[in-house]
């Protein structure tokens, strides 16, 4: 009589596990890169974003630009805008940190009374992680990025020394 066999050898199992255990090595990384690349993308577009709320702050109250990032923002429901709460961005944004960055949106020192300048800037939580570059943009509106992904740029001149984004 022949012996039927029921289940699988031990080898068989240690096969299939190897060969899990290469796909996960491969596409582990893959994955990794690919949410860095969807966080800095999302950091280009906050800072954008920054930029984009600073210039209506700046015409709507005629005050200059904001002194603060959540001097863009609102967390109450329904918003209502003023020059402390604008209502320009989303609670998630002007609370300064978004998809592994953090958003940093000091404005200048006012010079009677208008503030004449600001520098937004994006910098990974953990780089390597989070994201690999740094972002930066001004009144200028251009976006800009530090590729050590360290810099948090506190004037016009130290985020305009940067690289700008093509």
């Amino acid at each position: 009589m022949k012996k039927s066999q029921k289940g699988f050898s031990l080898i068989e199992l240690l096969i299939v596990v190897a060969i899990i255990l290469i796909i996960a090595a491969i596409a582990i990384p893959n994955l990794l890169r690919a949410r860095i690349a969807a966080n800095e993308s999302s950091a280009v577009g906050s800072v954008r974003s920054v930029v984009t709320a600073e210039v209506t702050y700046s015409s709507t109250w005629g005050t200059g630009f904001a002194v603060a990032l959540g001097n863009l923002g609102g967390v109450a429901v329904p918003c209502a805008a003023s020059a402390a709460t604008a209502c320009l961005l989303d609670p998630v944004l002007s609370a300064g940190n978004k998809s592994g960055y953090n958003i940093l949106a000091p404005g200048g020192a006012a010079v009677g009374g208008i503030v004449q300048t600001f520098v937004v800037s994006a910098v990974p939580v953990t780089v390597g992680q989070t994201g690999q570059r740094a972002f930066c943009s001004d009144e200028s509106g251009v976006v800009r990025f530090d590729p050590t992904g360290l810099l948090t740029p506190a004037t016009d001149v130290a985020c305009q020394a940067e690289t700008a984004l093509q």
